[in-house]
């Protein structure tokens, strides 16, 4: 990371505030796809790493072994920030799309009205109506600005993007 990266300061916050760790000691790797795992410990580390309600886990494929995040997950199910990719599954490791962080931003602030319609040409309330208004309050509050008209929903958002969203919705 360095400082004429465009997610230096979004970095800096994450690191500042216990948000993240980093993939190393001396490494973020910015580049890298975030994976849902990752995501909701950081959400969850940014609202103070509250304990569940319950150490209930209904999901088979976290476990034991996932203990660095088994608790945020836990949380963010509770929390209503996720329901998982299916009743029974997390998929923890499963890379995030632009359109799923958004949507858990936008759940964990509560998801607030929204208002108008996205202006991105990739983006329709038909095809993404799941995301659809998580993705126009990012693009409304500027915590996703997309690039050149688009906001690519489906591609693979990584961990720059992914704090820097975090960093524009919660700094």
């Amino acid at each position: 990371v360095h400082t004429y990266d465009y997610f230096y300061d979004a970095v800096q916050w994450a690191v500042n505030n216990d948000i993240t760790k980093g993939t190393s000691t001396t490494t973020f790797s910015p580049k890298q796809g975030c994976t849902r795992a990752q995501l909701v410990t950081f959400l969850w580390r940014a609202a103070k790493s509250p304990e569940p309600r319950s150490s209930y886990n209904k999901f088979t494929d976290v476990n034991a072994s996932h203990a660095d995040y088994m608790k945020a997950i836990i949380w963010a199910t509770e929390q209503g920030i996720t329901t998982g990719t299916s009743t029974t599954t997390f998929s923890p490791d499963a890379t995030c799309t632009r359109a799923q962080i958004v949507t858990f931003l936008y759940r964990f602030k509560n998801s607030p009205a929204v208002y108008g319609s996205v202006s991105f040409s990739d983006v329709n309330k038909a095809e993404h109506g799941a995301y659809y208004n998580a993705i126009l309050w990012a693009s409304n509050n500027k915590i996703a600005t997309g690039y050149n008209n688009i906001f690519d929903p489906n591609g693979t958002c990584n961990r720059g993007d992914a704090v820097t969203f975090l960093y524009r919705a919660l700094a």
